[in-house]
């Protein structure tokens, strides 16, 4: 039996690991999502399944506003740990940009309800704005 090449072994030894980190990630991913939607006081999937614009863009921030900080944390991580306490800490600093939002806003959930897609917009930007020095400061 011929012996597989350096580049099949490395593979072999670390597609598990890849797996595992991957899966975590989008796992935190998809619960801090929930976890999300489940706290703020609007009913996102709701509005959108309704054709709301607004609720469709704020949601689609929260998104990117985990997904690049845990990126960047997956890139930099050594263990699924470190990985999952770097979600939480996310997971807490977006729900508090929605909130910093709210308050220059006033009644940003009502806002979104209504459809209104400038604040949606001013969420988003201030979710990847956060989004991006969190990742930063993680790297």
């Amino acid at each position: 039996m011929p012996i597989p090449s350096p580049e099949i072994q490395a593979f072999a030894s670390g597609f598990p690991v890849f797996l595992a980190h991957a899966g975590v990630t989008i796992l935190i991913l998809l619960t801090a999502a929930a976890v999300y939607v489940l706290l703020t006081p609007h009913k996102e999937i709701a509005l959108i399944r309704e054709g709301n614009t607004a609720a469709a863009l704020s949601l689609g921030g929260v998104l990117i506003g985990l997904a690049i900080p845990l990126s960047a944390s997956l890139r930099a991580s050594t263990n699924v740990i470190e990985i999952a306490l770097w979600g939480a800490v996310t997971v807490v600093l977006q729900l508090l940009v929605f909130r910093l939002v709210d308050l220059i806003l006033r009644g940003l959930p009502t806002r979104i309800q209504a459809g209104e897609v400038s604040a949606a917009a001013l969420l988003v930007g201030a979710k990847i704005a956060t989004a991006l020095v969190i990742a930063a400061a993680r790297s």
